[in-house]
């Protein structure tokens, strides 16, 4: 086990109604598994201990959780102490979370860095692809746009810096890479990560009432190759419910309606 996986929580105040509670300094599935394992316990604490009842949000990061509370009504100090001493007990993540199968398609233009970044790498872009789709990824967080999960699981082989310039416009439900981190721009929006597919799966969906965001921290991804034409059915499936977003939570590929 790395040394930084062994280092003690530190409780840092983010202004007077957040305490963050960091596990260490660099990103590792272990790290994380700590802080969702923490995130967990304040999460079964808010119905059950009167301390946390005026907790209003909790938010994971790669290493660290940040808990929101109403500062009049809470004795800070005091829930800040017992977050320290949880976060102290805290062992990996309790509840595991969902595995998803997602569709990525490399045709059609989706994929405009591979080109680049296969001979960045001195591999074929079969071979990269090969790796891509043989990796399992875990979110480690959502972040920058709603519904955009950091994850990690790149193989190391892949990893490429982000663009000098940036493209000012992104297609929604790209899929990226940058530094060993893995992405889907569910929105349009400018960025720079290198682009390698697109899905037809809509990770942010505010039809999607109960949790807009599809993936979660903690949720781990794995992609399967379609074509351009099964892309474009899905991409006609998806939208009018269809397919609903369960459907990729089986261990084989989805059985789509014809």
């Amino acid at each position: 086990m790395d040394t930084q996986d062994l280092l003690a929580p530190r409780l840092l105040a983010l202004g007077d109604a957040a305490w963050t509670v960091e596990f260490g300094r660099e990103i590792s599935a272990t790290l994380n598994a700590r802080v969702m394992g923490l995130a967990e316990r304040v999460a079964l604490l808010r119905h059950d201990d009167p301390l946390f009842a005026t907790v209003s949000d909790v938010v994971p990061t790669f290493r660290s959780l940040s808990v929101h509370f109403d500062p009049l009504a809470t004795d800070a100090e005091a829930l800040g102490q017992r977050l320290l001493a949880l976060a102290q007990q805290a062992g990996q993540q309790v509840r595991e979370g969902r595995r998803w199968r997602l569709p990525v398609c490399f045709e059609g233009g989706f994929a405009p860095d591979l080109p680049r970044l296969a001979q960045a790498k001195g591999l074929a872009e079969a071979e990269v692809l090969a790796k891509l789709l043989e990796a399992q990824f875990r979110v480690y967080m959502i972040g920058f746009l709603p519904g955009f999960p950091y994850m990690g699981g790149l193989p190391p082989e892949l990893a490429m810096p982000r663009l000098a310039s940036p493209r000012q416009r992104v297609p929604a439900n790209s899929l990226a890479v940058a530094g060993e981190m893995c992405s889907v721009y569910p929105w349009e929006s400018p960025g720079g990560w290198n682009l390698l597919g697109r899905t037809p799966v809509q990770l942010f969906d505010l039809k999607q009432a109960g949790q807009p965001a599809m993936l979660a921290a903690g949720d781990l991804v794995r992609w399967y190759a379609v074509s351009l034409d099964e892309y474009e059915r899905l991409q006609q499936l998806i939208p009018s419910g269809a397919l609903p977003r369960e459907s990729f939570l089986q261990a084989e590929e989805p059985t789509c309606p014809a």
